[in-house]
């Protein structure tokens, strides 16, 4: 049996024909970017997220450097944020001419780890005359990214204390976790309502995918939406003045068509990838694996929470990760590595002198974690035969 780490086939076949539609319905109107079907989209997005206000921009990436930029993130400024996550979190902060400060992950949820922040500002920062927060070397410390990695939301209400404490905005890195929710206070709210703003990603593999690139930003203040939707449009405003620069961050009228048709089915593909994931677990347990490898957690099951964990990847733990993956390959079940290095060892980012062995539980993750096959439509043979296979090199 072939099993792939994803296909989207069998959504295609099921949402074809709404899909062609809506793709005819923007042709025929002529009207390819930032167009109705983007603020259509942009309003269904506050509505399912519990958002005052939406802003569609070019992808996942641009979503986040927009707000960077939106924020006045600028050089001599730091950011703080993991090592254990897709470049483009770090990258953007680069961009923008800040530092970025890492952190490190809590080794079962991969999330950045708050007392890790703690750390990092107490071990790298000092406050000033003025009361604001340095590095050592003079970068104004002014937020912190923490993602949502693999559909589970980090720990916010320590975040957020942290933040509070520190005087830093809280910007997250939702881009793999659309729908996921967290015990937020005394509320459930959903991945990236939580800070100053939230990113999301639609890049063709997320739970809620694109033909393409496309993306989102979330926010509370009408300021700071405003504000971004000048960013995405070079900083033009009214049409040709540009008190601002900006960038290129336009959604296309087609790409968010598409993602209003799929909107709708967003919780029941969620609802399915956890069901997966539930069998997975109780797979593992009957064959006696779940002493050999470290299973996903789930810190916020039993809070109450529908989608306490989205599940955008079903990552397993290993120390023999290499041979398990090489074995699996031999029987067509495909496999992923997210991360093989933590940015820290990345040679872009030689320049701000991290060391290896300065984040063990990253450094164990990109040498231990594999990502196994999840999807809505996966099947329970499939399933089983994926743990079957897993049990056969184990034993």
């Amino acid at each position: 049996m072939r099993v792939p780490l994803l296909d989207l086939s069998e959504q295609y076949r099921s949402l074809s024909e709404p899909l062609h539609e809506a793709i005819e319905a923007v042709l025929a109107g002529h009207r390819f970017i930032l167009g109705p079907q983007v603020e259509a989209f942009e309003k269904a997005i506050c509505a399912y997220c519990k958002a005052p206000y939406a802003i569609g921009v070019s992808s996942g990436t641009d979503a986040l450097l927009a707000i960077l930029m939106a924020l006045g993130v600028r050089p001599g400024d730091a950011v703080i944020t993991t090592p254990y996550t897709f470049f483009a979190t770090a990258g953007c902060v680069a961009r923008t001419g800040a530092k970025p400060l890492f952190a490190d992950i809590d080794p079962l949820t991969y999330n950045i780890r708050p007392s890790a922040i703690q750390e990092c500002l107490e071990r790298n920062c000092q406050r000033d005359s003025s009361g604001e927060w340095k590095t050592r070397r003079g970068e104004k410390v002014r937020a912190i990214v923490p993602v949502h990695l693999f559909g589970l939301c980090c720990e916010m209400n320590a975040i957020h204390e942290i933040s509070e404490h520190y005087g830093l905005d809280v910007i997250e890195d939702a881009a793999q976790a659309i729908g996921a929710e967290y015990p937020f206070g005394e509320t459930a709210a959903k991945a990236g309502t939580m800070g100053e703003a939230g990113c999301f990603s639609f890049y063709p593999s997320k739970n809620l995918g694109a033909a393409g690139d496309a993306g989102m930003i979330v926010c509370r203040d009408d300021k700071l939406a405003r504000k971004l939707r000048i960013f995405r449009q070079h900083g033009m405003e009214p049409r040709y003045y540009h008190r601002v620069i900006g960038g290129n961050f336009r959604l296309d009228e087609i790409q968010a068509a598409i993602l209003m048709v799929k909107l709708s089915y967003l919780d029941r593909w969620s609802a399915a990838r956890r069901a997966a994931a539930d069998f997975y677990r109780a797979e593992f347990q009957r064959r006696g694996l779940a002493k050999k490898i470290i299973l996903p957690a789930e810190p916020y099951r039993d809070r109450g929470l529908t989608n306490h964990h989205i599940y955008h990847q079903y990552v397993i733990r290993t120390a023999k990760r290499d041979p398990l993956r090489g074995h699996l390959a031999k029987r067509e079940i495909e496999t992923a590595i997210y991360y093989p290095l933590g940015l820290h060892e990345q040679e872009c980012f030689a320049y701000l002198g991290y060391k290896k062995g300065e984040f063990p539980a990253t450094e164990q993750a990109a040498r231990e974690a594999l990502a196994l096959p999840i999807y809505p439509e996966l099947s329970r043979e499939a399933q089983r035969y994926v743990v079957g296979a897993i049990s056969e090199f184990f034993n």
